[in-house]
Parts: structure tokens; sequence; C-alpha cells
């Protein structure tokens, strides 16, 4: 039995683009029995809609302005804006210390002075998408997707010149390899040999990062054929761009790409995102069998979570890369050993950011100054009164480049985006409470101007949390009279 009976395992589960409604649908009964043993998070948010950012946010417990990773750091001219400062520490090398760490998967934290992999060698990398791309090719067989499955769109670098880039859609198709090509099988297959064959003498730290649902949507059988068309049933503003969403949204591949498919082929879309979702649950059904099965299930921390959401045609819209709540609202699960405190529901609103410090908590590990997240113990722990949600705060700098710019505060049951683009700013402002699908901007209500004062109040905050992280992005001041006259005669409406 490899179970260290003084310190309780970790096991950190991510998805990558994995919305909160494709789970407790019956074809995730893994996941779902996580969050059903676990003290489940009603409204995790993301610190951005982005991979990199997100994934080095949860990993260092700060926001991307004070980490340093703005972007994805795909673009020589832009690659610094997508690195970790050098000083900070990830939760690998502070659980390298006293933890057995193993790697599978995705690894999208990217750090100044080198690779994480050559950095980091306490860590065991079992596997990464290189050595996913390796097995592949050796094996003679091809990875997922091709031009099939990407598109061209415009992308801005350093927000000065635009270069035409390639970027995924939401096109399906039969992945026609054998499953067990498939990268988040292998990822799966890594993870349980390093776990079977791990010295044990230390506790386990398994960071397990999946690339699904994130596309391409060609996956193999039996997934492909697993959900059936008329079993989908689309939300009602998938295929719907509002009036008063912000056009900015055209200049981002969110809505290049996204605006082009019908309700109609966005049932397609949906059909194989959620087969592939299916897929990522039986896969977590593994790794969680191999822990049952070695005897450290009940002496395992376990979090699951996504590092962002998935659009999936929500406001005509594709991908990630704004503020909806399809994009920055996650799923966020955790179980304690012994599943203590299960069956909790947090329903005030949670960062990503606040993971870190709350595993440290549970686990005695000192939590550094400078991390922005707090610990969410205190709130699992005494639900005897109701607790106030904190504000959340979420930023967009682009994705492989500097380009779009997108601030968000949520506070309570408000929601201010401000969207920028060059010279231009659009605001949107939501009631979650009433308007969950974000259909109505308050700014253009009937009794105009009944919202701005709330408006102005979100505003301040946002301006005085960008100042505390020192972003270096530059807002103007909030003039809703002026904004609406630039943007009241917008009638467009596309369903």
């Amino acid at each position: 039995m490899k179970n260290n009976a003084d310190k309780p395992n970790l096991i950190f589960i991510m998805a990558d683009q994995l919305r909160c409604d494709a789970l407790g649908r019956g074809f995730t009964p893994n996941i779902d029995a996580i969050f059903s043993e676990g003290i489940k998070f009603d409204r995790a948010y993301c610190s951005c809609p982005l991979c990199a950012p997100s994934r080095a946010s949860v990993f260092t417990g700060m926001y991307p302005a004070t980490n340093g990773s703005l972007i994805n750091p795909w673009m020589p001219d832009d690659e610094k804006y997508g690195l970790v400062k050098e000083n900070i520490p990830t939760m690998y090398q502070t659980m390298a210390k006293d933890w057995e760490v193993i790697h599978s998967g995705k690894q999208h934290v990217f750090t100044e002075g080198g690779k994480l992999e050559d950095k980091e060698n306490a860590v065991c990398w079992m596997a990464n998408e290189k050595s996913y791309a390796e097995f592949v090719r050796k094996s003679g067989k091809r990875m997922p997707g091709g031009p099939k499955f990407r598109t061209l769109v415009p992308e801005m670098i350093g927000g000065k010149y635009t270069r035409a880039a390639v970027y995924s859609t939401p096109a399906t198709g039969c992945y026609p390899e054998n499953e067990a090509y498939y990268s988040d099988s292998y990822f799966a297959e890594k993870a349980l040999e390093g776990m079977r064959n791990r010295k044990g003498d230390r506790p386990l730290f398994l960071s397990m990062m999946f690339f699904a649902p994130h596309p391409p949507f060609e996956i193999p059988e039996p997934w492909y054929s697993f959900i059936k068309k008329q079993d989908v049933v689309l939300p009602e503003n998938v295929g719907m761009y509002y009036p008063r969403q912000s056009p900015l949204q055209m200049y981002n591949l969110t809505g290049v790409i996204g605006s082009r498919y019908s309700r109609e082929e966005w049932t397609e879309s949906w059909r194989v995102y959620w087969g592939l979702t299916a897929m990522l649950d039986f896969l977590v059904g593994k790794i969680i069998s191999e822990l049952k099965r070695e005897g450290a299930y009940d002496n395992s921390l376990i979090i699951f979570c996504s590092d962002h959401g998935e659009m999936l045609g929500s406001h005509a819209l594709f991908q990630k890369m704004c503020m909806y709540e399809e994009s920055v609202h996650v799923p966020l699960a955790i179980r304690l050993p012994g599943g203590v405190h299960g069956g909790t529901h947090i329903p005030e609103a949670v960062s990503l950011i606040d993971v870190l410090p709350t595993i440290y908590d549970y686990l005695k590990i000192p939590v550094p100054e400078q991390v922005d997240g707090v610990s969410l113990r205190q709130r699992i722990e005494n639900r005897s009164g109701t607790a106030s949600s904190r504000d959340i705060f979420i930023q967009y700098d682009g994705n492989g480049t500097l380009s779009n710019f997108q601030r968000c505060v949520i506070s309570d049951r408000y929601k201010l985006i401000v969207d920028l683009f060059k010279d231009e700013v659009f605001y949107e402002l939501y009631d979650l409470k009433s308007d969950p699908q974000e259909q109505n901007n308050l700014l253009f209500t009937e009794n105009i101007g009944s919202y701005d004062t709330a408006a102005g109040y979100l505003f301040a905050k946002l301006k005085n949390h960008m100042r505390d992280v020192s972003d270096w992005l530059r807002i103007p001041d909030f003039e809703p009279e002026v904004f609406r006259k630039n943007y009241q005669n917008l009638k467009v409406k596309l369903q």
C-alpha cells in the first residue's frame, strides 16, 4: 500500500475548456462523484479565460498581472508576456520538497529562465504534448485534428500589426486511430505508470492535466458516437449574437469563428463535445480506481477543476477568451481526505487563485507572502452563517500575442465587463441572478441610466484592483452617456 499516514496525497485533476453545464448530465459519473463526495464551489471563476495565464495563476496563487503570465507565449515578439517571473515559486517547486511529484498531461505553466521540465528536476515529468507527439509518430499514427479542423483568423502582434493565424474550429469528426493513440488516453496511461512505479516513500502529488474537452473535436470511438443528436438540448443563447454585446468581439477569434455557425451546426459540436467530456470522465475514473486499488484514496486530497470554460456557440462565440459565464465560470470541487465535509456547497464566488493557498493550508505548508489568493478552508469549515462573496477580478490580454484586452469585476450578483480594442472601449453590465445567460446589457435598459451608478461603482472597484496589482493596462474614465451615444444604434441580431 503506497500511502503515507502522516501527510495526505494531493491529486490535482484539471480539465481544459470544460463548461460547468457539461457535468451532472449522467455521462460524467466519476467526476460527479468527486463533486458529491467533496466540497462543490457553485461560483468558481478563473483569473483569465486562457490556458497558460489561468494555469500559471492556479500554480502560483497569483493574478496574471502580478505573476507576469498574461498570454500564451506562442509568438517570439510577445513571448515574454506569457512567462511567470523567475522569483515566483510554483506549486511543483514547493511540493517537491516533501511530496513525490508526478506530472502527466498538458504542461502550460511557462516560466522565465527555462521550462519547468528542465528547472524542476525533482518532478517526475511522465508525459506532455511533446512526448505525446513523439509517441504517435513512433507508432506510425497521426494526432487528432488537421486542416479540416482549423481556420485562418486575424491576430495582432503587440497591438501594432496583424498576422493571419490558424486556430481550431468547432468542426467534428471521428478520429480513425485506436482510442489508445488519443492524447488523453496516453496521458492517463503514463500517469498510471508513474503511480505504479513510484518509490512510495513519500506522499504523492499527482498533477493530472487533461487536454479534453479542448478542440479539435475529432475524437475516437466509442466516444464519437456516445452521445446521440436527439439528446442534445442547446441553451437559449447558443447561436445568438445579442444587440448590446460587445462588437469588439468581432476582432477576436471568438467572434470571427463563432459567428459563422447556426444553432443546427452547433448541435453537432455539442454532441461531440459531450462525447469528449464522457471520455474525460472515463479516464478520471481510471485514476480514481488506481488510488483505491493502492489503498491511497481515503488519504488523498483531490482537486478537480477546469482552467476555463468554453463558449461553444453561446453569444455566437467559440472557445474562451471572453468574460461571459460560459468562458470564466469553471467547475471546482475539493474532496478532503476521508470525505470530510463531503456534500458541502459553497455558494459564494471564489477564484482559482484561491486553490493553492487552500491546498497549502490543509497540507500545513507556509503560504508565500506574495500570493493573491486566500485559503477557502474557513469557508468550508464554518458554514454556520452566510459568508459574503468577495469581489472577483478577471483579465484577458490576448491569445498568442498582446492584442485584445478585457477586464472584468464580479461583485455579488453583478458583473461589469470592459472590452478594449485599439482606441475603442465597450461596457457590459449584467445581473447574473436574474439574467444568468447574460442576454440583457443593463447599460441599455429601457430606463436609460438607471444602472449607471452601479456600473460606476464596479468600475471604481476594477480600477482600484488594477492599481493594486500593477496592471499595465490603462483604461479611460467611465462615461456612460458618451458610451451610449456612440453605440446606441447597435441593432444587429444573429440567430
